[in-house]
Formats: C-alpha cells, structure tokens, sequence
C-alpha cells in the first residue's frame, strides 16, 4: 500500500501592542499572513514561529491556536495561530517583497484573496475557534 502524501502549514497572525496584523507581500500572492511548510519531523508550532522568522524578521510567541483549513483535493492542511512580537526588526526576504503592520481594516483591504481574509477573519473572532474548514 502507498503511504499518503499530505503538506502542512503553519501560520500566524501576529497582533502588535497596537492591534495592527504584520502582513507580508507574496510575490505571488499579494499580502498575506506570513506562514510557510511544515518541515518532515518538524513540530507544527515550531514551523509556525521560524516561518514569521524567516519572512518578515520577527521573532514571536504563539498565544494560541486557531483551526484548520483542509484543501481535500490538493491534500493540504493549513493551521492557523495567533501571535506576538516579542523581538527583530522587520525585514523582507526571497518569499516577501514587503513586510509591514496595519490596522486590522486596512489589512482586510490590502488582502486580495477571499479565502485569505476569511482566514483572517476567522483568527479575530475567538467565537469561531477552533474552526476546521474543509474545500
């Protein structure tokens, strides 16, 4: 029997002292929260924090998780944590052409992709956790 090939990510909407959300520019994607692939033997938390590290320079800690979105055909799973700043200096990366804060209205804006602000949306509201998506 073939084993099952799945992806996993992990990512992080990262709220400052001044409730703004840290976005990042895709060069695919247009802004989005920063987020990335699950590494074999990697903890999903873990995942979560060096993918903030990596794009956008700042080094946080995970306040909590938030749900799962589950693409069923592509075979990926997505999970979703709230975080925070706790050091770094934003800077961008191959994976970032910006980086930056924004109140919660202009990120919701600055975000194209309807399934992105949904998700977005979903990690705001405590009410809606854990959530698990399914497409």
């Amino acid at each position: 029997m073939a084993l099952s090939k799945h992806i996993l990510t992990a990512s992080v909407l990262v709220l400052n002292d001044d409730d703004e959300i840290l976005l990042i520019k895709s060069p695919n994607r247009g802004w989005e929260l920063p987020g990335g692939q699950v590494k074999e033997k990697e903890s999903i938390r873990v995942a979560a924090i060096r993918e903030v590290k990596s794009k956008t320079g700042i080094n946080i800690k995970l306040i909590r998780f938030c749900g799962i979105y589950q693409n069923v055909r592509a075979g990926i799973c997505h999970t979703f944590f709230v975080g925070q700043p706790v050091s770094g200096q934003l800077s961008t990366s191959d994976e970032s052409l910006d980086v930056d804060y924004f109140p919660i209205d202009t990120a919701l804006r600055l975000v194209t992709w309807k399934i992105f602000r949904q998700r977005i949306l979903y990690c705001l509201d405590d009410s809606k956790q854990p959530f698990f998506v399914e497409f």
